[in-house]
């Protein structure tokens, strides 16, 4: 790594832990890490003063409040808001204290609903975004314009990642406020267990996602951390994807469920399809290698190990 010590907010979460995991393979003695309790990312002048007591040379922004369908579209006020503290802070701190590079992690929901297939880096602004999570992704959008904000007023070298669905372990496998694959994951098990003769799932299941492995995820940010310094957002993907019923009938066979699938079509698809273009990416020479079902293996395994804490 060119950089001394790294500041890695969020390093609890799922793209944190595996970014954290990632820097130890690489033998990276400073990396700076804080809980919540030891420093709350929405108390600006708390943020403040750390990093101009700690001076690192890179921030890896991975914080944020993130959930499901049913936690966007329950709690619009506390994603849009959290995210806009933890955020702001995070990026005006930095370059403050003379933090040398910033990766602010944001997402996939920035692009607009009925974006083009696969979504290129372009389609940002270019239509009205999916309702169910609209308060996150305007909060992810205004954290990208932040960063090119300072790097055309101030030349600092912040980059913006967009990456497709995640997974993996350290997933959130809380049925109140996780995504879709883990929430399947953790209901068909308990389907298993329980002997159920079916397991019900939110939609059509005809809506189509893109998931890559946390693992993959931390690979290319520190990639992109020493390889990319353009203003411009960079999708990070794996450019394949699966429908909902696809991926249910996955989860059922690696969990041993043998039941049937019911889909409740009261409950939203969200939007249609989202799957990222990852041109830009690979052209700079970096590529996935962790394929959907043994990334699903990998994924059940863990949560296996970690039932208790998972399923908070």
């Amino acid at each position: 790594m060119q950089f001394g010590n790294i500041f890695l907010a969020g390093h609890r979460g799922l793209a944190g832990g595996a970014v954290l995991r990632a820097l130890h393979r690489r033998g990276c003695p400073n990396v700076l890490t804080r809980t919540r309790e030891e420093l709350d990312l929405e108390h600006s002048a708390a943020v403040r003063d750390f990093l101009q007591t700690t001076k690192p040379q890179a921030v890896i922004i991975a914080a944020a409040k993130v959930g499901g369908i049913q936690a966007n579209d329950r709690f619009p006020v506390e994603f849009l808001l959290q995210n806009l503290l933890i955020q702001n802070n995070l990026i005006s701190g930095s370059y403050e204290a003379g933090v040398k590079k910033v990766l602010f992690l944001g997402s996939s929901c920035i692009y607009p609903k009925f974006a083009p297939q696969p979504i290129p880096e372009e389609s940002l602004l270019t239509g009205p975004l999916e309702p169910t999570n609209e308060a996150y992704a305007i909060a992810k959008i205004t954290g990208v314009k932040l960063c090119q904000a300072y790097a055309r007023e101030y030349g600092a070298n912040f980059i913006s990642v967009m990456p497709t669905n995640l997974y993996g372990p350290g997933d959130n496998f809380n049925l109140e406020s996780s995504h879709v694959l883990p929430a399947l994951l953790r209901k068909a098990h308990e389907a298993k267990l329980n002997g159920a003769s079916e397991l019900v799932v939110w939609g059509t299941g005809a809506p189509r996602r893109e998931f890559l492995h946390c693992d993959d995820l931390a690979e290319a940010l520190l990639f992109l951390l020493n390889h990319y310094d353009q203003p411009e957002i960079i999708n990070v993907g794996w450019e394949k994807d699966v429908s909902i019923r696809e991926l249910s009938e996955i989860i059922c066979e690696i969990t041993g469920f043998s039941g049937k699938l019911r889909f409740d079509q009261t409950k939203p698809d969200g939007t249609p399809q989202k799957l990222l273009s990852t041109a830009k990416l690979r052209k700079l020479g970096w590529e996935p290698k962790i394929g959907l079902r043994e990334g699903i293996r990998r994924t059940y395994q863990w949560f296996l190990e970690n039932r208790r804490v998972a399923s908070r």
